[in-house]
């Protein structure tokens, strides 16, 4: 079969996946698509890897049609310039952030674009804060760590509300991950109080920086040895 042939069969499928009750769910949270995104992950586990196919789902301009593209393409494809332009036509977080985590994070130009992005707005900078946060937790040699603090103390209050959000998870994920780090980065998310009233259910972590480091350390700590004294708190 033709990929445009499997393009028109793969879009009537994702139609026949919307539901209405989800769409006005999903459009709260500022995505525009009503796709049951379970139902679109087994598509894709049976479409697999298709590149062209996935090429022509981004085209299409459709959020559901560009969810389903990046679980089928081949992120190792894209040139630096591909992946800039497609961050720049994202106009919601969930798509966003698959397209971060499936496809940029997977790229060889991660690093060139990371800096490239997190200078930027909104959805863009966060895309850029997202990849900075994946180096803090997973491969920190190379990262200027005070660098990193001195831009978020700097620059986070003001950030556009979806910059902000990543930005904050750095900090937090600086905290959680490098305890020569920590002390400096609860005070700067003290200091900024971002998302310090943000609502949180019975049982959820908030992501108040200085809160979530804390209950972070705390879970990978675990309760101190008997006879041990206990922390006063994570901050020490």
């Amino acid at each position: 079969m033709s990929t445009n042939a499997t393009l028109k069969t793969t879009l009537k499928e994702l139609a026949a996946l919307a539901e209405p009750g989800m769409r006005a769910v999903n459009q709260r949270h500022g995505d525009d698509h009503g796709v049951n995104l379970t139902a679109l992950r087994a598509l894709a586990k049976r479409l697999k890897i298709q590149h062209e196919l996935a090429l022509q789902l981004w085209a299409t301009g459709d959020s559901a049609a560009r969810l389903l593209s990046t679980l089928v393409c081949r992120p190792g494809v894209f040139s630096a310039d591909e992946l800039d332009a497609m961050v720049r036509e994202v106009g919601s977080p969930k798509l966003l952030g698959w397209f971060v985590t499936n496809v940029a994070k997977a790229s060889r130009h991660a690093e060139q674009l990371r800096e490239t992005w997190k200078d930027e707005d909104d959805l863009v900078g966060r895309a850029g804060w997202s990849l900075t946060t994946e180096r803090v937790v997973k491969k920190p040699e190379g990262l200027d760590l005070p660098a990193l603090l001195d831009q978020i103390e700097r620059e986070m209050k003001q950030a556009p509300e979806h910059k902000q959000w990543a930005m904050n998870h750095c900090l937090a994920e600086i905290g959680i991950h490098h305890q020569a780090h920590r002390a400096r980065a609860i005070g700067i998310g003290e200091r900024l109080a971002v998302l310090i009233d943000y609502p949180v259910s019975p049982g959820c972590t908030s992501p108040y920086a200085p809160a979530w480091i804390a209950e972070m350390v705390r879970r990978r700590e675990g309760p101190p040895e008997q006879g041990t004294p206990r922390k006063a708190d994570a901050r020490t």
